[in-house]
């Protein structure tokens, strides 16, 4: 129960991280672009801060395996076999985790049930969050 406890405090934290990286980006999109409240200023604004946490997480993990957060807390982010993920299967963790988020947070709920207390997307693509 230690583990996850330490990987919920650790999305508190990365959650934090991401809506000032957020808000960072969006005043940099209104600088530019002006209001981005509807139409394909707002997609474009979304896709932008999707695609630059992405970049964020696909290279912290793929490099050393952890976030500031993940740092914090003494956690890393493996394949199977204890190694880094290579850049194609951080892509995919980022993607699943994005899609499995959507419904009410699902991933992270997942980590209550499951006898490893794994995320969903992690059990799913075979990565895994380990204590340091």
């Amino acid at each position: 129960m230690r583990l996850l406890i330490k990987r919920y405090l650790a999305v508190v934290y990365e959650s934090l991280l991401m809506v000032a990286l957020a808000l960072v980006l969006t005043a940099i999109y209104y600088m530019v672009f002006g209001d981005a409240s509807q139409g394909w200023k707002r997609l474009g604004l979304q896709l932008m801060v999707w695609g630059s946490m992405g970049a964020y997480f696909v290279r912290c993990w793929t490099v050393s395996g952890q976030t500031l957060a993940s740092q914090t807390w003494k956690l890393k982010v493996v394949n199977q076999q204890g190694q880094l993920l290579v850049w194609q299967q951080a892509v995919m963790r980022y993607v699943v985790a994005s899609i499995l988020l959507l419904p009410a947070g699902l991933t992270l709920w997942w980590a209550i049930l499951d006898r490893e207390q794994q995320f969903l997307h992690d059990r799913l693509l075979g990565s895994r969050v380990v204590r340091l």
